[in-house]
């Protein structure tokens, strides 16, 4: 096998070696390709994980009203829902399925379906984890903020969730590096992210293991950054010396 790497700086119409690596006047270079398809990953990452986050974080604590019974079935409802089918199918009915029952998605871009698809789908791990983080907390947290006169709302706001959620950083940090390496399936409705370029771009170069093996470096550096950023949020918002009830997890 030949190793050449300067096949990223050729011009992905023409194959002409290009000077600088990068594609002037309309010229895009494999290089650029690469790093645009990078982008729209960490874009697709992002976004669908602030739709996990949000969405989970409602349905997990829905789950653990006290005086709620219909709002914990409507959390596990959406748990199972979302967490029992794989997200290749879940990614082709958003794309194919929900826009023909509702013809108004289909002025929606391919990308946002894409995005919801994932967020809902780690939305239903994120619920679980958020969960195991209030019921891990000791009963008195609760109690004391009813007891000094907040409504269960507020004991949520104010007591629970803020000693909750930095109990579930670790559990969090695994699924917000997870939710990088499932956007690969946003290749199967032609979203031209990593898994995509790697794909199109060793059928055009014949140099397929070289492209795999660049985009999973690409994929293993965007997962790292995740860790550390996460690492990092934890580190901060850690609560010296404070030992929960029980373990937390959830997610299998």
């Amino acid at each position: 096998m030949v190793w050449d790497w300067q096949i990223f700086c050729k011009e992905t119409t023409t194959g002409d070696q290009i000077v600088g690596c990068f594609g002037k006047s309309g010229d895009i270079t494999y290089l650029d390709w690469i790093l645009s398809a990078w982008g729209q990953t960490l874009v697709v990452s992002l976004l669908a994980l602030a739709v996990a986050l949000s969405v989970g974080l409602v349905i997990g604590t829905f789950r653990t009203l006290p005086n709620s019974p219909w709002l914990v079935r409507l959390g596990n409802v959406w748990v199972e829902l979302f967490r029992n089918i794989p997200l290749l199918v879940q990614i082709f009915l958003w794309y194919f399925v929900i826009p023909a029952i509702f013809p108004v998605m289909q002025q929606l871009p391919s990308v946002v379906m894409v995005i919801l698809a994932l967020g809902f789908f780690t939305s239903a791990r994120v619920a679980e984890q958020v969960r195991a983080g209030i019921q891990a907390l000791p009963r008195g947290q609760r109690y004391a903020g009813l007891a000094v006169g907040f409504t269960t709302a507020q004991t949520y706001r104010y007591v629970l969730l803020p000693m909750a959620l930095r109990l579930v950083i670790p559990p969090l940090t695994s699924e917000s590096m997870n939710i990088v390496k499932n956007s690969s399936v946003a290749f199967a409705v032609s979203i031209v992210e990593l898994t995509f370029f790697a794909r199109q771009s060793g059928e055009e170069t014949s140099q397929p293991v070289m492209m795999y093996l660049a985009v999973s470096v690409l994929y293993a550096l965007s997962a790292f950054g995740i860790n550390r950023v996460m690492s990092l949020i934890e580190r901060k918002t850690r609560v010296p010396g404070f030992v929960a009830a029980g373990g937390v997890g959830g997610g299998h």
